[in-house]
């Protein structure tokens, strides 16, 4: 039988996961494999999960949000294991699992993956760390971290909006510098994404993104003034800030650097803290096998 390394986080979003244990291995046994599973804690570095990985192991089940997604993603990539990731999504925002496709539900998200086919996808590299959805700073970032999860569970993209409106008065802009061969900016900066994906906090930002054209998307939302902050935040709402993009700067590399003074801010990548100023990003075309 093949088997499959089954990585779960008990603790993502609404411990959702501990309740379908049962369904997963018997969706998984009656296709032919056999699941070994590892249970994240505090009491065991996630490292250990890999350690009897080899070729009998047909892929890795990941279960939980954006954040534990990364931490996955980020030790295949410091081991050089080239093995195929499906995504089961438990979090609270799910964001690159719900741009493939995948059900919210369990056992429709084991049928799809029992069902799919094992395809290559980009991935975005932030100095040493990996991303497969955003890499961002500023306003958003910084709304992220101060949002209540049981807000983001049940009110989900509102809470960011609600948040972030809320967090304007006193939220002092970034001076920061991007430099690739397609674009240079020096100037103020509200808000900055790097997109590999479309979507943070369920708020569909990129939405002309793609996971398999060899680039990142990057949006930087100015700020100017407060009116002009308002004005993109309803274009956001409505989907049309990469159309009309009057405070908002768009445009697509595959390698760039991004520079800020604020020697005390945190990025965010996948959920995860980031990395700090100077920043260099690139896309690493093809860098990760998936099944969905």
């Amino acid at each position: 039988m093949k088997k499959v390394k089954f990585i779960y986080n008990p603790f993502s979003g609404e411990a959702v996961i501990t309740k379908n244990l049962d369904t997963i291995i018997g969706k998984y046994q009656a296709k032919g494999y056999t699941i070994v599973p590892f249970r994240i804690s505090t009491e065991q570095n996630l490292e250990d999960a890999f350690l009897d990985i080899d070729s009998s192991y047909h892929h890795i089940l990941g279960a939980g949000g954006d954040g534990t997604i990364n931490q996955i993603i980020n030790i295949m990539k410091k081991k050089n294991l080239d093995i195929p990731l499906a995504i089961l999504p438990v979090g609270t925002a799910n964001d690159f699992a719900k741009y493939i496709g995948m059900p919210a539900d369990i056992g429709s998200a084991c049928d799809k993956i029992l069902a799919g086919k094992i395809q290559e996808i980009d991935l975005g590299k932030a100095n040493d760390k990996y991303f497969i959805n955003v890499f961002s700073f500023g306003l958003f970032t910084d709304v992220s971290h101060k949002t209540p999860t049981h807000l983001k569970n049940t009110i989900g993209k509102l809470a960011y909006y609600l948040n972030g409106i809320k967090e304007l008065p006193s939220f002092k802009k970034l001076d920061i510098k991007v430099t690739s061969d397609e674009f240079f900016y020096e100037g103020n900066a509200l808000i900055f994404f790097t997109f590999n994906g479309r979507t943070a906090g369920n708020i569909n930002i990129s939405y002309k993104s793609e996971i398999n054209d060899g680039l990142l998307d990057v949006i930087i939302v100015k700020g100017e003034n407060i009116r002009s902050t308002l004005s993109s935040l309803l274009a956001f709402l409505k989907l049309e800030h990469l159309e009309k993009p009057k405070d908002i700067i768009h445009f697509t590399t595959s390698d760039f650097t991004v520079e800020y003074s604020d020697s005390s801010l945190e990025s965010d990548i996948d959920g995860e803290v980031g990395p700090t100023s100077p920043i260099h990003i690139s896309c690493i075309e093809n860098g990760l096998k998936m099944i969905y």
